[in-house]
């Protein structure tokens, strides 16, 4: 959570200078170097192994550092948990209010991130540039139902990093190749032993989805549920109970669990004896 927050305060760092992420940063933790410890904490959480924050605001700072691939972990989480960022940082102008004691002023503010303007595909996400980074982006675009991310770092100025994100969204677009299950196929009954009933109704969880960007031919894709070899009762709706196995070319590319639609109790003596009465007067 506090690496999220943390891209929003260089946001705003935009906006009303980076002296704000610190004044956000002591709100929320109480001072800024116990904010960059949980920043770091969370970096580590999502998997950004060559990361280690010193400030808040990105600014140069020794030991202050990271990579393209950490930033694309970040930029992935920010995105993916609150999609809403997008309509932020794809505002191209904005009017700001400046309101003191002595009165009140307006000005206007440009987006650094000129991909907004000129990049048809272009979704965002954020600029930077230090003397000693130089001028980087993480650039987030969308093409019919494909998003990418492209970072770029150490740029010599801001046309060359808009340039090589250009071309490396380009790039993807036309190397990826998207297969994606629009709904998943019904799985039957399954056989479960020491229940009050024989079976139980079970689903693959979530469709399956899958790029490449070999050029493969994804209509080969094949699907193969396997449960497993011994269910027994009792069972709880949602249980993991098998998974869907996804092969293309004979080759495993991805798996989908199979869960439990019911719940199905353990039979007991009681309950076997008014089992054996019925199928007995039957």
């Amino acid at each position: 959570m506090r690496l999220v927050i943390c891209v929003a305060l260089k946001i705003v760092g935009l906006l009303y200078g980076n002296d704000a992420c610190v004044a956000m940063a002591e709100h929320i933790c109480g001072n800024e170097e116990e904010f960059v410890a949980q920043m770091n904490q969370r970096a580590q959480g999502l998997g950004m192994a060559n990361t280690q924050f010193i400030n808040c605001n990105g600014l140069d700072a020794d030991g202050h550092l990271t990579t393209a691939r950490d930033i694309a972990l970040m930029s992935r989480e920010l995105i993916t948990k609150y999609p809403q960022i997008h309509d932020y940082c794809t505002i191209w102008m904005e009017n700001i209010t400046h309101t003191t004691k002595k009165g009140s002023s307006e000005f206007g503010l440009s987006n650094t991130n000129k991909l907004i303007r000129q990049y048809e595909y272009a979704t965002g996400l954020k600029t930077g540039s230090t003397s000693k980074a130089k001028f980087c982006v993480s650039a987030t675009a969308k093409k019919d139902d494909t998003e990418l991310i492209a970072v770029i770092m150490a740029a010599e100025d801001s046309k060359a990093r808009v340039r090589d994100a250009i071309a490396l969204c380009n790039y993807g677009f036309g190397k990826c190749n998207k297969y994606q299950e629009d709904a998943v196929k019904p799985i039957k009954p399954v056989k479960i032993a020491r229940g009050v009933k024989g079976n139980v109704e079970a689903a693959q969880k979530e469709p399956f989805t899958y790029i490449d960007t070999t050029g493969a031919d994804l209509k080969g894709m094949k699907r193969k549920v396997v449960m497993k070899k011994k269910l027994e009762a009792p069972v709880k709706k949602g249980d993991k109970i098998g998974e869907a196995i996804y092969y293309l070319n004979d080759s495993e590319v991805g798996r989908r669990d199979v869960v439990a639609e019911e719940s199905v109790g353990k039979i007991s003596y009681q309950s076997a004896l008014v089992d054996a009465a019925e199928g007995w007067m039957l």
